[in-house]
């Protein structure tokens, strides 16, 4: 009999063991938790308290950095004259343009690389070239071939796009689950659609990922692009605004390429969670 065999007349011992799917509920599994609306905000908005206090307590400079209330005065005035408006039409065009011609490559590269091993041995090798030259050093070149109008921004934008866009597709299809393969083999399924079917939609993870760093590319090499005979453009106003010392000039194009730059990322964040419904990751 049991040491802890209860004495007659006494009260049933109560057990306090959690069951075990209640402990598995409480217990945090790995990932950085439930999503908290408004919680990706939290960052800019420490770096824009510091940079406000910094600025009224002196301990930012005006001449170094304009404050922001310099800042957003001089964006109001730019505004109502129309030229903020103007630049940045003109950036967006040519990031877009870009950002699709880079996309759509990238994406097909992926496909032939991705879906042949011939296709592989022909795009993989010049990609891994292409991605181990900096696309900035490829500049000069390009002004050369092309000269320095529109052409040669789209085309510098596009090269920097290609490459996440290829490296992150082609590694998702190269990792599709063997298991798919066989079980696909023993269903008689054919090509066409086992590739749309499982091969594509278990690639679209990784594009979608490329596509994040493709958007935060081609915000770089536009800054740069534009500072070559540009006569509009957000770069373009800020090289002019630098050969002048208007700081806040500088300023407020750097906020509009870090406010374009969180809003597309969000964008694309969002198509992540939309189009992966299917798909359980970490990031709740």
């Amino acid at each position: 009999m049991s040491d802890r065999t209860p004495a007659p007349g006494a009260a049933p011992e109560t057990s306090t063991t959690v069951p075990l799917p209640e402990r598995r509920a409480r217990r945090r599994g790995p990932g950085p938790g439930p999503r908290v609306p408004g919680l990706l905000a939290l960052g800019p908005l420490l770096l824009l308290t510091a940079w406000f206090v910094g600025s009224a307590t002196g301990l930012i400079e005006e001449r170094t950095l304009s404050a922001p209330w310099t800042v957003a005065r001089t964006a109001a005035d730019l505004i109502s004259a129309g030229t903020l408006r103007e630049h940045l039409l003109a950036s967006a065009g040519r990031a877009l343009l870009g950002l699709g011609v880079g996309v759509t490559t990238g994406l097909a590269l992926a496909l032939v690389a991705g879906l042949s091993r011939i296709g592989e041995g022909l795009v993989d090798g010049p990609m891994q070239i292409n991605r181990a030259v900096p696309n900035l050093a490829l500049l000069p070149l390009l002004i050369l071939w092309f000269g320095i109008g529109e052409e040669m921004k789209v085309i510098t934008i596009a090269l920097a796009v290609v490459v996440p866009i290829y490296v992150h597709t082609h590694n998702a299809l190269s990792a599709i689950d063997q298991r798919y393969v066989e079980l696909a083999e023993t269903l008689g399924t054919g090509r066409a659609t086992f590739l749309g079917r499982v091969v594509l939609p278990g690639a679209l993870p990784g594009s979608l990922l490329g596509l994040r760093f493709a958007v935060t590319a081609a915000w770089l090499s536009l800054v740069v692009v534009e500072q070559v005979n540009s006569t509009n453009g957000l770069g373009y106003m800020m090289t002019l605004a630098g050969s002048y010392g208007q700081t806040d000039v500088i300023v407020v194009g750097l906020v509009v390429y870090a406010v374009l730059g969180l809003l597309l990322d969000g964008l694309v964040r969002l198509v992540q969670r939309r189009a992966l419904t299917w798909r359980r990751t970490l990031e709740g």
